[in-house]
């Protein structure tokens, strides 16, 4: 790019520089931008619209797109004219801040620019985005006094914006109104009865489109009838769609493809192989989407696979997609599920306008690692920031009430769902909810909120209150709870265990083994505890008195010193939490679990003041947690357990649970 500094006169000129505007588009360079920003400024053209609008568009592309609103604000009024307005507009959209994409389109028309049909339909996506009808539908009168309802772009995404703010009683009426429709307006029909499940008349759609032979379906058609197709399970039809696409000659390994064997892969959880198509995507010459490195980034969250996810972060980097707030939601994600709670935070610092998706992703990855204070104060952020929290929103924050002892604060959030945000409860808020008064020691109240719940509870529901009975040890209120539970899910070991552990706390060992009979008799087994932890890109499995890894000897020798140590630190073994070992063996048993095993290999083979890092497949038990609390103090380092449930981050003999968990 040196040669924009050319002395040749043809170099100054505005189309060589509109050239270089482009060119640097595909290349998303931001030195180079800057270069063709100064030449302009310096030959006096960034008043000529086409310069201006296309270097408005390039700092967007240049994941930049504060430097888009920017040069906008600095501009000239003469110079933002309805092209340079609706550009601002889509970049909004797209940035998926569509509240300031309104603001925008109400400020052009208060400076006297009239929108145009190209504004119109990129200012509807934003009503889309913000799920509030009223928005569109003011919209919608607006183009009807300026005549733009029969254009069939600015209809088809009429009929998008009704489908996303669920109301596919005005989608269709506006779809049957259009003078003209093409392949774009029968996509948004279709994409709509997907969206709001109805999936029958998706697939009687795609027909009409088929039947009238004007059009032939797209990748967009044939993707959209084919998920509808799954939901309901209409294989025949399904083939009948594939016969299509093959006939069509459409079926070529592009992203979308790959995309979507990438996406099977995580259906079926091989997050292995999901993370494997990414890589093996590129080698054959596709280029990844966003939802190339979404799904990857999910597959690695899965995995805690922290090294892996931070190799497909910088490949988001080089791609330009690092600013795109869906692949910016997944890395928080991630790095959160990884337990590394600070890079997730790193990354929403870094959006320049995080969504309602981003917000949560934060305020989720908060509540996993036990920060509910933080998730408080985030959530009430969001709502004075004017953003609309969603379903899972409302999840975390009613959780992270539960986690830290809020009963007042949790009630207040889940009455306000309805009331205020128009939000109706689902079982996951009633399983919070229940959990939140079980937690506290509220027994009876929890069972009479489950009482009066208007929809019928669910295993979740249930599960939430026999946890609470075996954590205060209500034993006649836990069994009738299991009793409900062991026909909800008979085949759930979880439930089993806790009854024969109440029964075995109170003495009634009669009683415990009968329960894990009924477990044999059902045929249900215990899935075996093992914990794992990554040293120098390799996992290692530990299960309980496990003695196959090459440095046993080492290990047993490193958990005999821990248990020194921590013994003289205070530390008083609870030997409930060896309920299956003779009672002889209680205490000396609790020092074979896994995640003791794997702490002592990672004592050995960490380097000194690096994170132990240790994953568990079932929830960490009382007395692990109590030893990791003791052995982050003497070993002056964090340690980092990332179990079922969520993370626990022990650090100077302290947890980040605060034993609230």
């Amino acid at each position: 790019m040196s040669h924009i500094y050319s002395q040749d006169s043809h170099r100054h000129k505005p189309t060589h520089l509109n050239y270089l505007l482009n060119a640097t588009a595909q290349t998303k360079c931001l030195r180079h931008a800057t270069q063709i920003h100064s030449q302009i400024i310096t030959n006096s053209f960034i008043s000529l619209p086409f310069l201006f609008n296309n270097l408005l568009t390039l700092y967007s592309k240049c994941g930049r797109p504060s430097l888009s609103l920017l040069l906008f604000s600095t501009a000239h009024q003469l110079t933002r004219t309805v092209v340079s307005w609706t550009s601002l507009i889509s970049l909004l959209s797209h940035l998926a801040a569509p509240f300031q994409a309104l603001s925008c389109f109400n400020q052009m028309r208060t400076a006297g620019v009239y929108p145009n049909h190209f504004t119109f339909s990129t200012v509807l996506p934003a009503c889309a985005s913000t799920s509030i009808l009223v928005h569109g539908q003011q919209m919608h009168c607006l183009i009807s006094k300026h005549g733009y309802e029969g254009y069939v772009f600015v209809g088809s995404a009429l009929v998008d914006m009704y489908a996303k703010c669920h109301d596919m009683g005005l989608a269709e009426k506006v779809f049957v109104a259009l003078p003209e429709r093409n392949i774009v307006s029968w996509n948004s029909m279709i994409v709509g009865c997907l969206l709001n499940s109805f999936h029958v008349k998706a697939l009687f759609l795609f027909r009409e489109v088929r039947r009238e032979d004007l059009f032939s379906p797209n990748q967009v058609s044939f993707s959209t009838v084919l998920s509808a197709s799954a939901n309901i399970g209409a294989l025949e039809f399904g083939k009948q769609v594939h016969g299509v696409v093959v006939k069509q000659g459409i079926e070529n390994r592009d992203v979308i493809a790959w995309n979507v064997m990438s996406m099977g892969c995580v259906y079926n959880e091989n997050f292995e192989e999901a993370c494997n198509y990414l890589w093996v995507m590129k080698r054959a010459g596709i280029s990844p989407d966003e939802a190339s490195y979404s799904t990857a980034l999910h597959a690695s969250a899965h995995l805690a696979a922290l090294d892996q996810g931070t190799l497909i972060h910088n490949q988001t980097i080089k791609s330009g997609f690092s600013t795109n707030t869906c692949i910016a939601s997944s890395l928080i994600t991630m790095y959160a599920k990884c337990g590394s709670l600070d890079d997730a935070c790193r990354v929403f610092e870094e959006i320049d306008n995080p969504n309602v998706v981003c917000w949560t992703a934060l305020i989720a990855a908060c509540r996993q690692h036990g920060n509910g204070n933080h998730v408080i104060k985030l959530f009430e952020k969001m709502l004075a920031d004017g953003l609309k929290p969603h379903y899972i929103t409302f999840v975390c924050v009613i959780s992270a009430c539960s986690h830290t002892g809020r009963v007042e604060e949790g009630h207040a959030y889940f009455n306000s769902m309805e009331k205020v945000h128009g939000i109706i409860p689902g079982h996951e808020h009633y399983t919070c909810m229940v959990d939140l008064l079980g937690r506290s020691g509220q027994l009876d109240e929890a069972r009479k909120f489950i009482a009066q719940m208007p929809i019928k509870p669910n295993a979740s529901v249930w599960g939430a209150l026999l946890g609470a009975c075996a954590k205060y040890g209500n034993l006649e209120m836990g069994s009738e709870v299991a009793g409900r539970l062991f026909e909800l899910e008979p085949d759930n070991p979880g439930n089993y265990i806790l009854l024969a552990n109440m029964y075995a706390h109170k003495g009634k060992l009669r009683e415990a083994d009968h329960v894990r009979r009924l477990m044999g008799i059902n045929r249900v087994r215990k899935e075996p505890g093992c914990s794992w932890i990554d040293v120098k890109n390799k996992s290692f499995v530990f299960t309980v008195h496990d003695k196959l890894h090459a440095r046993t000897d080492e290990i047993y020798e490193m958990l005999k010193k821990v248990k020194e140590l921590v013994t003289n630190k205070g530390y008083v073994p609870q030997t409930q939490f060896a309920v299956n070992s003779a009672e002889e063996l209680k205490e000396e048993s609790l020092w074979y679990h896994s995640e003791k095993i794997a702490l002592a290999f990672g004592l050995l083979a960490l380097p000194a003041g690096a994170p132990i890092r240790i994953k568990k497949n079932l929830r960490t038990c009382g007395d692990c947690h109590t030893v990791m609390k003791f052995a982050s103090e003497i070993w002056k380092r964090e340690i980092i357990v990332r179990d079922v449930n969520r993370f626990h981050h022990f650090r100077n003999g302290l947890c980040s649970c605060r034993d609230y968990w």
